[in-house]
């Protein structure tokens, strides 16, 4: 990639945070795993049109969250950061990319073909939906530690970022916090990512590319 193109990758992780934000504050609060295939029914005809597009939102967000992860660990990597530890960024942001594109495939699924399945697919699609989320959990859990570590290790970045990361990637681990983690580490990436934006693009004048002979 073109240094100056490469410049702008950690910007990936402002058009996942705004793609998050966007998702969240349009979508609602689906039926619970035990809500009766009736009650499911009767929300998702409803709300058709917001699950189906918060859904795709969600889905690539974390697209971009995959390319932020890879934007980061790469910063981190110039900074002295440990390949196995940036190896676990981008390993990390790629099981929260799986986890929020299997819990929206399934909404969107559920809401765009609702009318085609029986009381029972309903009730379980709607279970499914509420419960597989452990790829985000887990993905989360890895992206957050790595990251915290290479930052408190000395990375480039304060030392306060690191240790706020460490503990959203617990936190991602303990379900009464884990919604609450996420939002964290949204806000943790916006932060992050115009930070390293900005430092690189001093990087890049503090060492101007030579003009070419004439």
């Amino acid at each position: 990639m073109p240094a100056r193109l490469a410049r702008f990758a950690p910007l990936t992780g402002v058009v996942f945070v705004v793609l998050t934000l966007i998702a969240f504050l349009s979508g609602g609060e689906t039926p619970n795993s035990n809500a009766s295939p009736l009650k499911v029914f009767h929300y998702y005809t409803v709300h058709k049109s917001t699950v189906e597009t918060t859904s795709v939102l969600f889905a690539f967000a974390f697209l971009f969250g995959v390319f932020w992860a890879g934007a980061l660990a790469a910063y981190l990597r110039r900074m002295g950061a440990s390949s196995g530890l940036t190896g676990l960024i981008i390993g990390g942001g790629v099981l929260m990319a799986v986890g929020a594109g299997i819990l929206g495939g399934v909404e969107y699924g559920l809401a765009h073909n609702l009318h085609y399945f029986g009381a029972q697919t309903i009730q379980t699609l709607n279970v499914l939906a509420n419960e597989l989320f452990l790829p985000l959990v887990i993905g989360g859990c890895v992206f957050g530690i790595a990251s915290g570590l290479a930052i408190v290790g000395g990375a480039g970045l304060p030392v306060w970022l690191g240790w706020v990361a460490i503990v959203i990637g617990i936190a991602a681990a303990i379900p009464p916090v884990g919604f609450i983690s996420l939002l964290v580490f949204v806000l943790w990436s916006l932060v992050v990512s115009i930070l390293i934006y900005v430092r690189s693009g001093r990087e890049e004048g503090a060492h101007p590319v030579p003009a070419a002979a004439a």
